[in-house]
């Protein structure tokens, strides 16, 4: 079975596949000195819940945005899953697709894995849109080459940067207001933070749809996306386990090649 790695700067997610489907999915908080062993003590009842063992698992693929965090997950393969994973963005990795960016191995490796699923479930042109720590609006042509994208800072950031900034501010959660105008400071801050980022997720697919000039289908995946899916039209698609999806489908891709 394949345990599928996808280290964010919030969260850290782990999938095991069983080559059918996804037997289990866990989330964690990122945390940039956790070592070798304390991922195999968080991990090992996690997979017991499940009937599963370490032994159980033979392969591995890591996705991380967080590069503190990947000599430790190196070593928790190598120690407890007996076996070295495949690491996106390491040169013998193959995506199955073209970057087409100035710097490509400036890109997130996050945004590579979206972009290989996004290809493969949906047709034509697509923008996914990852609501994470930042929020990322990714272009994948009709051929599946990556064509660039849209760093905006995510909601929680945009939150807790309110917060931050200015002293009689408190820090608020993200969630959809009834109405726009708020009678106080609480409410007022989220219908901001809420509508606000449905205008900026609206205003910022319009332009991205006039510039690239095609017609485009948009899917949104990341921890917050669920939150807003439903209050706009823009967005065509939920897809929550769109990444790990990419990362199974590399890992099918790279374990078909013929050793060199």
């Amino acid at each position: 079975m394949l345990l599928a790695i996808d280290a964010g700067n919030t969260n850290i997610v782990f999938a095991v596949h069983d080559g059918t489907e996804i037997r289990a999915e866990w989330r964690a908080v990122t945390e940039t000195t956790r070592t070798a062993d304390e991922y195999a003590v968080m991990l090992s009842p996690l997979l017991g819940l499940q009937g599963l063992g370490f032994g159980d698992l033979d392969s591995a693929i890591i996705a991380t945005v967080v590069p503190t965090t990947l000599f430790d997950l190196r070593q928790f393969c190598r120690r407890y899953l007996k076996c070295a994973p495949l690491v996106i963005g390491d040169p013998d990795v193959d995506l199955g697709i073209a970057v087409l960016m100035d710097r490509p191995a400036a890109v997130g490796a996050d945004r590579l894995v979206n972009a290989v699923a996004a290809h493969e479930r949906y047709t034509g042109a697509v923008i996914v849109v990852d609501f994470g720590t930042a929020t990322t609006f990714d272009i994948v042509s009709e051929n599946g080459d990556y064509e660039g994208g849209v760093i905006a800072p995510g909601a929680n950031l945009s939150a807790e940067a309110l917060h931050q900034g200015a002293a009689m501010l408190p820090r608020v959660a993200i969630t959809r207001t009834q109405n726009v105008i708020g009678k106080d400071t609480i409410p007022a801050m989220q219908a901001g933070l809420y509508w606000g980022y449905i205008g900026l997720l609206e205003g910022l697919v319009r332009r991205i749809k006039e510039e690239y000039g095609k017609p485009m289908t948009v899917i949104g995946t990341g921890g917050l996306a669920s939150l807003f899916y439903r209050q706009t039209s823009v967005i065509d698609h939920l897809d929550p386990d769109l990444t790990i999806r990419g990362l199974i489908q590399i890992h099918a891709r790279n374990a078909r090649k013929p050793k060199a």
